[in-house]
């Protein structure tokens, strides 16, 4: 099997927009550092039992981790009492997750999807999906986002929740980026940040101390425009955190949190 360590944006970096390009962008080299910028310990202290007692409070027993990575998030539900399937569009990320899990003393339960025909790969369904660690945006396409969100939809029980995170995109394109890593990237031999954003790609910059750098092509979401495609495809109630909080500037987080619940709801 042929280990790929290097990037291929082309000439032209900027002009790639496809949604399909993710696969060459989680390189072996890169995904060899994904923990360096998450810092495990560092990360699970930061955004606390948050994704935790959110499951817990819906009654959710049954997890899809749709954008596993390393596997930070499957292995802490599956610590936490939950049942959990990992997902990832890269075989790379999955192979990190399941030896991850395995350190861990955890089997990581592995599969490998594109998320808009989530339910040709996947059996079942689940009370809860977690798309995180801004994972969505890497769909430039609209009808690859309203089809990934129908598939997340369908795979949910019916009274399931869809957990998905985006960067603040909103601040960063309209004032600029200003990032204290709180939360997500708590690595301290990493430096992050967008070299050229536009209103159709945020492409950011993962410079390591030992002097290797990898770029991420995404498509830069803005809050209510998630919240909407979100509402136009099913979901019901959705409430919004900033960093974890109920109530927020919305300039101020680095991330939001949506919380989409499918349950149906009658008007009062």
């Amino acid at each position: 099997m042929k280990v790929q360590t290097e990037q291929d944006f082309g000439t032209d970096p900027t002009k790639v927009r496809d949604t399909d390009h993710y696969t060459e962008e989680y390189v072996d080299g890169f995904v060899d550092k994904w923990d360096d910028l998450i810092d495990w310990d560092s990360r699970a202290q930061s955004e606390g039992d948050f994704f935790i007692q959110e499951l817990k409070k819906r009654g959710a027993k049954r997890v899809l981790d749709v954008a596993t990575g390393t596997g930070f998030h499957s292995v802490r539900l599956r610590e936490a009492g939950f049942e959990v399937v990992s997902a990832d569009g890269s075989a790379e990320m999955l192979a990190k997750a399941f030896e991850n899990g395995r350190k861990r003393g955890h089997i990581l339960r592995t599969v490998q999807v594109d998320w808009r025909w989530l339910n040709q790969d996947i059996h079942g369904r689940y009370d809860a999906i977690i798309c995180l660690g801004n994972s969505f945006t890497h769909l430039f396409n609209e009808c690859d986002r309203r089809k990934t969100l129908a598939e997340f939809y369908s795979a949910l029980n019916h009274d399931g929740v869809l957990i998905l995170d985006q960067r603040n995109y909103d601040s960063i394109l309209d004032h600029g980026y200003d990032s204290s890593h709180t939360y997500y990237y708590c690595g301290d031999d990493v430096s992050v940040y967008p070299e050229h954003v536009d209103d159709g790609l945020a492409r950011f910059k993962y410079a390591f101390s030992d002097g290797s750098t990898y770029y991420l092509n995404m498509f830069p979401l803005r809050k209510d425009y998630t919240r909407r495609l979100m509402q136009e495809v099913g979901f019901q109630k959705i409430e919004t955190y900033g960093d974890f909080k109920e109530t927020y500037r919305d300039a101020d987080p680095d991330f939001f949190i949506h919380v989409a619940e499918k349950a149906y709801r009658e008007e009062e």
